[in-house]
């Protein structure tokens, strides 16, 4: 046999509908996080959800926070909230800060991180995922789409 290749995606992107939002605080958030596939239906292990929190508030304040402040934060905020204590190991929060980096709604710089320009998510959505992110990929399935057409065409 020969050898098998591993298909790595360059991008990948999955997005959710949910009715129309008439939540408020860590609930809407949640429902951001799932609509954006950040967060599967169901998952119990929702940090993801507490540090878009942290990182929202710290927008609000034009504040840059350190990957350690940001765990501090979400271990306040599940204390609070009297959320079990999962997902909040330091390794777990730089995984997870770059799952919404590479989402393009956060950047970093010297280790601080923030959400992107500190601009709304609504703008970043529109114009680093619907326009870059999205177009590229829909562009890419497209490609391949013509490639099978023309592949098995019966002409």
């Amino acid at each position: 046999m020969g050898k098998i290749s591993i298909d790595t995606p360059l991008a990948e992107i999955q997005l959710r509908r949910y009715e129309k939002p008439q939540l408020t605080g860590r609930d809407l958030v949640r429902r951001v996080c799932l609509s954006l596939g950040l967060l599967q239906p169901g998952d119990s292990r929702d940090v993801i959800v507490d540090i878009m929190m942290v990182l929202l508030k710290a927008r609000t304040k034009k504040e840059e926070l350190h990957s350690e402040e940001i765990k501090n934060h979400v271990i306040d905020i599940r204390k609070s909230s009297q959320l079990p204590m999962l997902g909040i190991a330091a390794s777990n929060i730089r995984r997870q800060l770059k799952r919404l980096k590479d989402l393009h709604l956060i950047e970093s710089n010297a280790n601080l991180y923030r959400i992107s320009e500190f601009a709304n998510l609504s703008e970043l959505f529109d114009e680093k995922i619907e326009k870059f992110l999205l177009r590229s990929i829909v562009g890419r399935v497209k490609d391949y789409l013509k490639a099978v057409d023309t592949e098995f065409s019966s002409n």
